[in-house]
């Protein structure tokens, strides 16, 4: 799926003056790392629409794949029949669901008719059960009932604090929700906000988190975030100048289920770059009881050798990771 992604955003600058798509790049990165809240769509026009896809699409898509692994592999018997994408502009979320899952229907909500109008077109023909929404997102927004799932991705940022409210308050109608915000600490706070207001409403967090209580990060100090890594672009390179052929891409997220899907916890979670010493293997964990470090060494036998294999992001049950 993601070849076919790239495929798809392969020529969409074609005839785009490469100064006017930095342009929009520039201003649009702005919007999405949540600096500010508006009540219009950052998307205005073609020009910012394709910038947008063909520079955060293909790491979009990667977060959200992320996420949505380590959620499949808390529910493995989950497959959802109807996906709902909130604020799925162009589709990299509607992308991802569909290389983690077949034989679902996706309908996306965005507000930006040139995003919708390039998420169809890029959709083409690859995506056919598809259907492409204009629709308000915020106040007053609705989920149809009976959703399977609910993807929110890159798009709380975006929004002023009681809309976001609104959008999660509808999402959390859904059998599972699947909301991913940019990994800065900004974006952990909304998520960290969002994932109150999720079990507030009954839902039951599967992944990152081996628990539903409160995160026992102390805002200010620290953030829960993760790590994708993306291939760069031509663009990504004319943008960012960088030389390295791939770049890292954080983001915070949270997915959810009603307590009637048949869900399994991780014991815990790698919170951080896993530390590789001579002889031993430093592991930053989220647990039940809270935040601790584990070192693994080389007495620990199979268990070293799944700690030197583990990344952050993965599940740990001390003796197995993914």
């Amino acid at each position: 799926m993601h070849d076919e992604l790239r495929a798809a955003l392969a020529g969409l600058l074609d005839g785009l003056p490469p100064t006017q798509a930095a342009r929009a790049v520039d201003r649009l990165i702005a919007n999405y790392r949540g600096r500010t809240p508006t009540d219009a769509p950052v998307l205005r026009d073609r020009a910012d629409v394709a910038a947008y896809a063909a520079y955060r699409m293909p790491a979009t898509f990667e977060a959200v794949r992320h996420a949505l692994d380590a959620f499949a592999a808390r529910l493995p018997d989950f497959s959802p029949a109807s996906h709902v994408d909130v604020g799925g502009g162009t589709g990299a979320a509607t992308w991802a669901v569909a290389a983690t899952w077949a034989g679902h229907r996706t309908t996306v909500y965005d507000w930006a008719e040139p995003a919708l109008e390039l998420g169809r077109e890029l959709a083409a023909g690859v995506l056919p059960d598809t259907d492409w929404q204009r629709k308000v997102i915020g106040e007053g927004m609705t989920v149809p009932e009976g959703t399977d799932l609910v993807t929110v991705s890159y798009v709380l940022g975006e929004l002023r604090p009681e809309a976001r409210r609104a959008v999660v308050g509808a999402a959390a109608g859904a059998r599972a929700v699947v909301l991913i915000e940019p990994g800065t600490p900004d974006g952990y706070l909304r998520i960290r906000e969002a994932r109150e207001q999720l079990t507030d409403a009954g839902l039951r967090v599967v992944a990152p988190c081996p628990h539903s209580a409160v995160c026992p990060i102390v805002p200010g100090e620290d953030w829960c975030h993760m790590s994708a890594r993306v291939t760069r672009s031509s663009l990504h390179r004319q943008v960012k100048g960088g030389s390295l052929p791939y770049e890292d891409e954080k983001f915070s997220y949270v997915a959810a289920v009603r307590p009637a899907a048949a869900a399994g916890r991780a014991p815990s979670r790698i919170v951080r770059k896993p530390q590789l010493r001579k002889g031993q293997v430093l592991l930053d964990l989220c647990t039940e009881v809270g935040l601790r470090r584990e070192t693994v060494t080389k007495r620990h036998g199979e268990r070293y050798k799944a700690a030197r294999n583990a990344e952050w992001g993965d599940a740990w049950d001390g003796g197995t990771s993914g």
